[in-house]
């Protein structure tokens, strides 16, 4: 490449750093009540919008439902009292409405132990995620492996649920349509960290879980940025 040649070149990678690190990521939060947060409970949303007001990057949550925070309107896709199989139902609808760069997936309630419904939820979160392959290549999913409950026996199931997601992350994890999995469950307290009903986060547990999906954006967005500059 001559001199003359050289400079055009040089403006385009200039040109494309900068657009890596001023890009707006879109998340959507998908999940049920625990991502929906609509009782009287904490909210990681809010936490983890507090997060990114404080010190980055740039995000914006999207989704067709929303909730009032200080941070004005947070949109997501958050259903009280659904399952995994619901949001797979319906994941064509939803996310065909706001393909996100992100999504962040924490689901697995809402069963009892009886209905030994592993299988079932694992299924659905893998339909989850090729639904969202199909409509965005490109996205990035961030699978939780879920909080743990105090609500006994009716979640007992949550420990070998968190180890089916761990290996179902391994398996469809691609180079260009990560599966990064997040730990939302060690360290978490169902006594100290939930509501009265031993299921929902209070404050603190919404900290927690908002701790978690920020490392986990904060490292994604990083790897990114390195890519896109190369």
């Amino acid at each position: 490449m001559n001199r003359h040649a050289a400079v055009p070149f040089l403006i385009f990678l200039l040109s494309a750093a900068g657009l890596c690190q001023s890009r707006t990521w879109t998340v959507l939060c998908l999940g049920d009540s625990i991502t929906a947060c609509s009782g009287p409970f904490g909210c990681y949303r809010v936490a983890l919008a507090r997060l990114v007001a404080e010190s980055g990057p740039h995000i914006r949550f999207v989704g067709t439902q929303e909730s009032d925070s200080p941070f004005g309107k947070l949109r997501h896709e958050g259903y009280g009292g659904r399952t995994t199989e619901f949001l797979a139902e319906n994941m064509d609808r939803l996310y065909s409405a706001n393909p996100a760069d992100i999504i962040l997936l924490h689901s697995g309630h809402n069963h009892f132990v009886e209905e030994h419904p592993v299988p079932g939820i694992l299924k659905a979160t893998e339909q989850i995620m090729a639904t969202a392959r199909r409509i965005n290549p490109r996205v990035v999913v961030m699978l939780a492996q879920v909080i743990p409950s105090g609500k006994l026996p009716k979640y007992s199931y949550l420990p070998e649920l968190n180890a089916g997601l761990a290996v179902l992350a391994k398996r469809l994890d691609r180079p260009c349509q990560p599966v990064i999995l997040v730990d939302q469950a060690s360290g978490f307290d169902p006594v100290r960290d939930t509501v009265a009903d031993m299921v929902h986060p209070n404050d603190q547990g919404a900290a927690k879980i908002a701790q978690r999906w920020y490392a986990a954006l904060n490292g994604e967005i990083r790897r990114s940025r390195t890519a896109c500059s190369q």
